[in-house]
């Protein structure tokens, strides 16, 4: 029988990088592109009035927050469940069969079985997301300075992924040769592709994702299992029922919150030490904060990909291209780019000891955005008499949102595993995912708030309509990144020695 590595000799690793990272990271390449591929559709094939569900600008904006809402918000259960029952490893592969089921389901028929399939890829993502990002954490000692080096690599697996669904996906499912079905059955092979590579691969990570109750007779722990399996079955038909009718959303979201910030004190005043305990509160705000940077940097996916398919030219630079395509890959190409330059500037500044800290990163993030959405909000002096505007400014407002990104998302991820005790490691990245849920949630109240009520509204006046909505969280992002820039230190005290 083959010796099961030990935490010791995977951690004691030589280089940069262990060698699970590139192992994870190619898991994480895989679903990401099942997660964006779909993600990147999501709105258009909502609105589309031939071949899609046939919805207004504003129900396909308020459908797609609440369906993204309860795929963030579901990983903050699929956090606990895999702290509590069945390990990283476990909640991983039946996030991911249950991920695949759900768009071959969609498959079948995309107009019939749409809403049950995105309902099985919510509860798959919920179990999957949070306990890789977890399992990452796990590859380093307390301390180790290359564990931001080793986050940073793995958020670029997650944009390349995230590019390559966005951009097959799109071209699939616009295509007049392929269509709808065409699009969710990529996501599902790769999904299917990162669930063969996770298995290949999982023994190099010795102990990391294992059951935290292998204390436990196997009877009694495999009847756990089975529970939470059994439990997230149940919940088909209620998760189902409450995305067809988004005033059910509000509901789930008003009780969802609350009930984990509750369980959140209960975790954080359990802990002995007052150390211990700050950090958590540290870790807190950060969550609070990135609920305010999703729900502007989602537009994305809701107003933004509206506003793509029907206010731009499709010219550019010296090409031709779907806006749509544009809309669902630049970020991601950009960030893949420019990624390892923002290190390579950060770990400069490091040895000139200027770099700013994690807390005004994180400020800084918001002043990116806000630069963003004020060029977002300036494509309107670019619009000819039809109401369609500049491609060329609308992929520059992606270049510079990217910058946000890059100085807020994959530090979050890190930080939130630096901040964490070991045992709250998978709620703790779940709060961070069910801030994002909130973030979706709120990206679609806000893009439905500038869609025109109008059916038949002239693109002239919908390029109003969500201009004014950008610069309004261009204001409203400035204001978040001063406010974070002043209170840094009373966040760093909280932090202590965690950098």
């Amino acid at each position: 029988m083959e010796k099961q590595l030990t935490l010791d000799e995977i951690r004691n690793f030589k280089g940069n990088y262990p060698k699970q990272l590139w192992f994870l990271f190619l898991v994480e390449m895989w679903e990401r592109f099942c997660f964006y591929g779909m993600r990147g559709v999501l709105t258009i094939f909502m609105a589309d009035k031939l071949l899609g569900l046939s919805l207004s600008d504003k129900d396909a904006n308020l459908k797609y927050g609440a369906i993204q809402a309860f795929v963030y918000a579901f990983t903050f259960i699929g956090g606990i469940f895999a702290d509590k029952v069945l390990g990283f490893k476990k909640s991983l592969m039946f996030g991911a069969v249950v991920m695949i089921t759900g768009n071959l389901i969609i498959v079948a028929s995309p107009q019939n079985f749409f809403y049950l399939g995105i309902t099985l890829s919510i509860i798959g993502t919920g179990f999957f997301k949070p306990n890789i990002s977890s399992m990452v954490g796990e590859l380093y000692h307390e301390g180790d300075a290359r564990r931001d080096a080793g986050f940073g690599l793995f958020y670029s697996g997650i944009n390349i992924g995230a590019l390559l669904g966005g951009a097959v996906c799109v071209y699939l499912g616009e295509s007049k040769d392929f269509g709808w079905s065409y699009a969710f059955l990529s996501a599902a092979i790769v999904m299917t592709i990162g669930l063969i590579t996770f298995l290949l691969t999982k023994k190099s990570l010795g102990p990391i994702g294992d059951s935290p109750l292998l204390h436990l007779s196997t009877g009694k722990r495999t009847t756990k299992e089975i529970m939470v399996y059994a439990g997230s079955i149940i919940s088909i038909p209620l998760i189902f029922i409450m995305i067809k009718n988004t005033d059910y959303t509000d509901y789930f979201m008003y009780t969802i919150g609350p009930l984990a910030f509750v369980y959140f004190i209960f975790e954080t005043f359990k802990e002995k030490e007052a150390r211990v305990r700050k950090k958590l509160i540290a870790a807190f705000i950060f969550i609070l904060f990135s609920i305010i940077f999703w729900a502007f940097f989602e537009q994305s996916g809701g107003s933004l990909a509206l506003f793509a398919k029907n206010n731009l030219h499709h010219n550019l630079l010296f090409f031709n291209a779907s806006p749509n395509i544009v809309n669902n890959t630049s970020n991601s190409l950009f960030v893949i780019i420019f990624s390892p330059i923002l290190g390579l500037v950060w770990l400069a500044m490091a040895k000139r000891k200027i770099e700013p800290n994690t807390v005004i990163k994180f400020g800084v993030g918001f002043l990116f955005l806000a630069l963003a959405f004020f060029t977002f909000y300036y494509t309107r002096f670019f619009a000819d008499a039809e109401g369609l505007t500049s491609l060329n400014i609308f992929t520059l407002a992606y270049f510079v949102i990217t910058f946000g990104e890059l100085s807020l998302s994959p530090i979050g991820l890190s930080i939130m595993t630096k901040l964490s005790p070991k045992r709250l490691s998978g709620m703790m990245m779940g709060m961070w995912f069910l801030a994002s849920a909130y973030g979706q949630y709120a990206a679609g109240l806000l893009g439905a708030d500038m869609s025109s009520s109008d059916t038949n509204a002239s693109l002239l006046v919908k390029l109003q309509g969500y201009t004014d909505g950008y610069k309004q969280l261009a204001i409203y992002a400035l204001i978040a990144g001063i406010a974070m820039i002043v209170i840094s230190p009373l966040i760093r005290k909280l932090m202590q020695e965690v950098k």
